[in-house]
């Protein structure tokens, strides 16, 4: 049996490596197929039963062997729908059995693949270039978690996006600890502060059962001016209101019948013998501030220092000055009419601003920002917010850092109409900047803008989500404002989400995941089943597909092919001698034998 059996094996090895160059040309063939898994050629040899000293090397048979565990190369791709799996997994898929008015009817197999170039089609599935049908678990919209477990072939359809309305707002911001509003003053204590009396009676925009502010005093200060002395000097509580040249005297003299009008009460100077309010032309500059103390009955005198005087209002009203007599009134240091208001004062809060009192607040608050908010039908509602202070711990003990937080009602307000209304709730700061207590949400109940119901959002702050830290620019600097509403909207494009899921992209700007991918692997990976197009069934020996250990999903990307070129040229070289060996035994073989028949003839 030697000759033939050398015969019997040549040809075996001859049928082996024909299989394996079968595989080689497969894996040549599909070096540029998506995927694809090349097959290797396992040779296996096939030893008769003989004793221990009759051993023989034995034929050959083949088997393939998989590579599906063995990934390609990862590269990246302009179409959105396209992805690959990084790591280990496969696509769940499924193939239509039929079709019915252009419809598929799919054939409830699961099949596998790691061919990621899904594309939608006409009817909204996401269908790769084999015809397989991607297969996933559809995304609640309102908890965003997977709404099931087992796979379902995915359809996408251009349906509108309900409208959602604003419920929560976030926000952070610092508050300059002095804001500089229009009004504010920082050489006059609280002038940075709202001021209640400044509103229309009845109307004080402080939280809602504030108690009005007791008065506080106000003052106002002149420029510093030279007497006519050689050489001339500051003025001093003892310069004259009237005198010669070269002497102790303001620079320009008031005469008799000047009058200097406070608060409505006139000051009439006269030659000699003032009486009640009256000054002589010769008093001096300390006679004058006292009869505008007594005018207004302050309890801080007004002084002069370097020249430059300060009136006090006191606090039993505002402080009004003028003179009929402008030159000598300059030489005091003042034009025009010369004001102080007093703080404090006004109404029991009602926490709104109206029509008559828009001017006011704008000049005694910051702006806060603006956010676009949506009702419930989806339409856009512009919220703006503003800021003012309402007290300071720079007044002295019992003080504190205080603020409101405004949000505007009606922008077009007239009269008595709430143009802005305040959220009730006082926002107070300590030394270090911090709220203190802290406020970490507030409620606008019932809110309305412009006429449209918004409901009742909360406008969320957080732990330290307002400060009070010194700004040199004395505003508001907004650091975050979201809110959670949107309008409605239609699918325009679906992609990839870098969590592996299909996120959607609708016509509002809003991308919200719409599918989790299912990714399969199995604990026989290499014993799945191939068919047609890159695709894969399970069989006995591969297990039943799991969910939840697979790789990762990488968006706008393909998977390559795992063959290499070069690695199968050699192996094809090495399969080419291997096939001319077999073909030198037979031949040799056939010598052997013709030997043979020659020496029985």
């Amino acid at each position: 049996m030697g000759i033939f059996g050398a015969l019997t094996t040549a040809v075996g090895g001859l049928r082996a490596n024909s299989y394996a160059l079968e595989n080689v040309s497969g894996n040549i063939a599909n070096s540029q197929t998506t995927a694809f898994k090349r097959m290797e050629t396992s040779f296996l040899d096939l030893i008769p039963q003989t004793s221990l000293t009759a051993q023989l090397a034995g034929g050959v048979t083949t088997q393939s062997r998989a590579t599906n565990s063995v990934q390609g190369d990862v590269q990246s791709a302009s179409v959105a729908t396209f992805m690959a799996i990084n790591g280990n997994g496969f696509f769940a898929v499924q193939k239509p059995g039929n079709f019915t008015d252009g419809t598929p009817v799919f054939d409830g197999v699961d099949r596998f693949t790691r061919r990621g170039d899904f594309q939608i089609d006409k009817s909204g599935y996401l269908v790769n270039g084999a015809g397989f049908y991607l297969q996933g678990v559809p995304i609640d919209p309102t908890t965003g978690n997977p709404a099931g477990s087992s796979p379902q072939v995915l359809k996408f359809q251009n349906d509108f996006l309900a409208a959602q309305p604003t419920t929560r707002i976030s926000y952070r911001a610092n508050l300059a600890g002095y804001p500089l509003t229009t009004r504010s003053d920082p050489s006059i204590p609280g002038s940075e502060l709202i001021v209640p009396s400044s509103y229309t009676a009845g109307f004080n925009p402080l939280v809602v059962g504030t108690p009005p502010p007791p008065y506080t005093d106000a003052t106002v200060s002149g420029t510093a001016q030279n007497n006519k002395a050689v050489p001339s000097v500051a003025n001093t509580g003892a310069t004259l209101l009237s005198g010669a040249a070269a002497t102790d005297s303001i620079s320009a003299n008031f005469s008799a019948g000047d009058t200097i009008t406070v608060n409505g009460t006139p000051i009439t100077f006269v030659a000699a013998g003032a009486v009640g309010n009256q000054l002589n032309v010769t008093d001096n500059i300390t006679a004058l501030l006292a009869k505008i103390d007594s005018i207004t009955t302050t309890a801080i005198p007004s002084t002069i220092t370097a020249g430059a005087i300060t009136l006090h209002s006191g606090t039993a009203s505002n402080l009004s000055v003028t003179s009929s007599n402008p030159s000598a009134f300059a030489a005091l240091g003042f034009t025009g009419a010369v004001t102080a208001t007093r703080g404090g004062g006004g109404t029991v809060g009602t926490g709104q601003v109206i029509g008559n009192d828009i001017t006011t607040f704008l000049e005694e608050s910051l702006a806060g920002g603006a956010v676009t908010t949506y009702d419930v039908s989806g339409a856009p509602v512009n919220l703006q917010l503003r800021w003012a202070k309402t007290n300071s711990a720079s007044l002295g003990p019992g003080n504190t850092d205080t603020w409101n937080l405004f949000y505007q009602v009606n922008a077009n307000a007239t009269g008595t109409q709430v143009a802005w209304q305040n959220v009730n709730s006082n926002f107070t700061f300590s030394a270090s900047g911090q709220m203190s207590p802290p406020v970490s949400n507030v409620t606008l109940t019932n809110a309305v803008v412009n006429g449209v119901s918004l409901g009742s959002p909360v406008i969320n702050f957080g732990t330290g989500g307002v400060t009070q830290f010194a700004d040199a620019n004395g505003n508001v600097q907004v650091n975050q404002i979201q809110q959670d509403g949107f309008p409605a909207g239609q699918l325009q494009s679906i992609g990839v989400s870098a969590n592996g899921r299909i996120a959607g992209n609708y016509s509002n700007g809003r991308n919200l995941d719409l599918a989790e991918i299912s990714v399969a692997t199995f604990n026989g990976t290499n014993f799945l089943k191939r068919v047609n197009g890159g695709a894969f069934e399970v069989t006995n020996e591969s297990g039943q597909a799991l969910y939840g250990k697979a790789g990762t999903i990488v968006g706008s990307s393909l998977e390559g092919s795992n063959s290499d070129i070069a690695d199968e040229f050699t192996k094809l070289i090495i399969t080419q001698q291997a096939y001319s060996a077999n073909t030198k035994v037979i031949t040799t073989s056939n010598t052997m034998v013709q030997d043979l028949l020659n020496v029985l003839r």
